[in-house]
């Protein structure tokens, strides 16, 4: 449970700090023109800062319900493995590596199409989240083919308590990858049918948090994996 609280902490105040680093920076006369009428009146009638929408607020809530989910597994796995001699680590496949540099630039390129987005550089933005989204399913694919050389050398999901975690761990960072992988296929299709940068503003710097935030998850687990 302390590694839960730990983890769960940890990201928390990554993420919090962020937000509150950037709210500090904000001018208000600055934030006034960014907000859309329906924001600036939300945000005045709640008394909240304007860099506080509900979409951002709605995704640090989520990330925080996930936080818990990641934070309990790896407090599992690390309990499961001290409690008999059946555990037998898995060999680390070096596709692993490869993915990991495919879900940090992945991340980087979404990083710089929310700068474009920012600066109002359409074509910029068009093509970094294209490779973005690209790089995040070239990693889910590369995953599936690290199950797949593991299930043929032998470690089947049933053969030993850290197969299974090691596939069930691996199998919800991907899922979760996949579902904003919704969210940022909605966004490209907006591009794609000449929505402006400004107008996506918003829906691209979701779309870059939440992908710092699982790319952060996963250095954790396969950090975690390595060390194991």
């Amino acid at each position: 449970m302390t590694i839960s609280l730990v983890f769960l902490a940890v990201l928390m105040l990554v993420f919090g700090g962020w937000l509150f680093s950037h709210s500090i920076n904000v001018r208000p006369w600055e934030a006034q023109s960014e907000a859309t009428p329906a924001e600036g009146i939300t945000n005045r009638a709640s008394h909240l800062p304007l860099y506080f929408t509900a979409a951002r607020v709605g995704l640090v809530v989520f990330l925080a319900v996930v936080t818990a989910v990641f934070a309990l597994t790896i407090s599992a796995y690390l309990m499961r493995m001290e409690m008999g001699p059946d555990w037998r680590p898995l060999p680390t496949p070096g596709l692993l590596w490869l993915n990991t540099a495919s879900l940090v630039l992945g991340s980087v390129a979404l990083q710089r199409a929310w700068a474009a987005a920012k600066k109002g550089n359409d074509q910029v933005l068009r093509r970094c989240l294209m490779l973005g989204g690209g790089l995040t399913i070239a990693f889910i694919l590369g995953q599936g083919v690290v199950w797949w050389q593991l299930h043929d050398a032998g470690y089947y999901l049933a053969g030993n308590p850290a197969n299974a975690f090691f596939f069930l761990m691996t199998a919800l960072h991907a899922l979760h990858l996949l579902g904003g992988l919704v969210a940022w296929g909605r966004t490209l299709r907006k591009v794609q049918r000449g929505a402006s940068a400004v107008e996506v503003r918003a829906s691209v710097e979701l779309c870059a948090l939440y992908w710092h935030f699982l790319l952060l998850v996963w250095a954790i687990l396969f950090a975690l994996v390595l060390s194991t």
